[in-house]
């Protein structure tokens, strides 16, 4: 662990990197107007040879009418793709950077690093993301609010990547010993009702927009889902995030603590594999967002090299990933609302957007996957009137893909060519495209 004196300059730069100047990566605010061959607009309306006219950040207006374009501003014509609205990711952990240095691991290579070098390398996390179409995530999870940097950093204008909605330390239960001089508790550690709502007024003052909760055991090579917070203590996480404003994400890898989350009133449940019946229907009813991030242990499987996992883990992780497709088809069969998240670590990002196809195979059509990473991603959120659609009055947050994102999914998660978010390009591959 580091020490008082040592944490003290890492706030320090942290803070320098917060007062630099600020520089825009919009071009200007000037009208643009942007023509499509199609547009899917995020409500499951489709307009063909449609025209976006945006100013600064917003859109002003969508129409398939060439008149509409005012004379003289600057056109840019991607007649060629199908616009879809920004996607977005609502588990990431933007923060988690591996180098791949010979000789480490990520996650015992992200312990040692200074949360502000981790804050300038996650940089490549970003570009990685905004090139799958993904322009806002909701970050669930980092250590010493370097994902509030990062934030901050984004919307200054002074970073370039997807507008960030943070949790700051995720709240876990007590599970080492305290060894004083050794072992500091965690910034999120919480034991009982009353250290769980300070815990949580700890992440508000802090600045974060959303609330995690650890609900359960599970994370990588772990799958055990042991539940770990009592229902009273989810309770009052969630009250009392709600009463700040908050939203709350509770992360239960099994049923257990994800019936509990439910009947606590969670916004969101991530992960939660052989959910029964009744908890499914519960969540049905209260409109509690279903986030289970299959793809995140495809991702475990195929690199499993880089994190020295063996056979038997791979065997644990793909019956897990049968369970957890298994849980998320019966879910979206009784009408749980879903949102997109990936789980996305270290080399995961550029991945972001596989979980499409797993939401496809628990039986949503093309347009129910897309309205997971739009719509329904705004809506849990709670930015539904400005992010999420292709409409007047929200962000600019338009994706070119080559070919029929309602046809075939994959069109999203393979062809993205174009991105602009915030009225901003940030990234064109239109050249390339074919």
């Amino acid at each position: 662990m580091r020490s008082n004196n040592s944490r003290l300059k890492t706030f320090a730069l942290l803070l320098f990197f917060l007062i630099l100047p600020v520089h825009s990566t919009a071009s200007s605010s000037a009208k643009k107007a942007l023509k499509f061959g199609k547009l899917v607009d995020g409500t499951g309306k489709v307009t063909t040879n449609a025209i976006i006219i945006i100013e600064g950040d917003k859109i002003l207006s969508v129409s398939s009418n060439q008149a509409s374009i005012p004379a003289g501003i600057e056109t840019i014509d991607l007649s060629r793709f199908t616009a879809i609205p920004g996607l977005i990711d609502a588990h990431t952990h933007m923060t988690f950077y591996w180098d791949g240095a010979p000789g480490t691991r990520p996650w015992s290579q992200l312990e040692t690093r200074s949360a502000v070098m981790t804050v300038f390398l996650a940089q490549e996390n970003a570009k990685k993301t905004l090139e799958c179409g993904v322009t806002t995530v909701r970050d669930l999870g980092s250590s010493e609010y370097a994902d509030i940097a990062m934030r901050d950093l984004i919307n200054r204008g002074a970073m370039i990547g997807p507008r960030m909605f943070v949790c700051g330390y995720g709240l876990s239960v007590t599970s080492r010993p305290w060894r004083p001089g050794l072992v500091i508790p965690d910034g999120g550690q919480a034991d009982g009702v009353t250290e769980v709502m300070r815990a949580v007024r700890q992440q508000v003052a802090a600045g974060t927009d959303v609330i995690k909760m650890y609900g359960s055991t599970g994370s990588d090579q772990d799958v055990t889902g042991f539940q770990t917070f009592t229902f009273e203590e989810m309770k009052a996480a969630v009250d009392i995030a709600h009463k700040y404003g908050k939203r709350i994400a509770i992360h239960s890898y099994g049923p257990d603590g994800a019936r509990d989350a439910a009947r606590a009133g969670a916004d969101s449940i991530e992960h939660a594999t052989d959910m029964d019946d009744a908890t499914i229907a519960m969540m049905a009813k209260q409109k509690t967002f279903y986030v289970p991030t299959i793809d995140h242990n495809r991702y475990y499987i195929e690199f499993r090299d880089q994190y020295g996992y063996g056979p038997e883990v791979a065997e644990r992780l793909n019956d897990y990933i049968a369970r957890n497709l298994e849980t998320a088809r019966r879910a979206h069969k009784a009408g749980v609302r879903f949102a997109m998240g990936s789980d996305a670590v270290f080399t995961g990002f550029g991945q972001n957007t596989r979980e499409l196809s797993w939401f496809v195979k628990a039986g949503m059509t093309p347009a129910q996957a897309l309205a997971a990473a739009t719509s329904n991603g705004a809506a849990l959120l709670g930015s539904e009137k400005s992010l999420g659609a292709i409409a007047p009055g929200f962000y600019a947050d338009i994706v070119a893909v080559e070919g029929d994102p309602l046809a075939d999914i994959n069109v999203v998660i393979n062809n993205v060519r174009w991105v602009m978010k915030g009225g901003a390009v940030v990234v064109d591959k239109t050249t390339t495209a074919h």
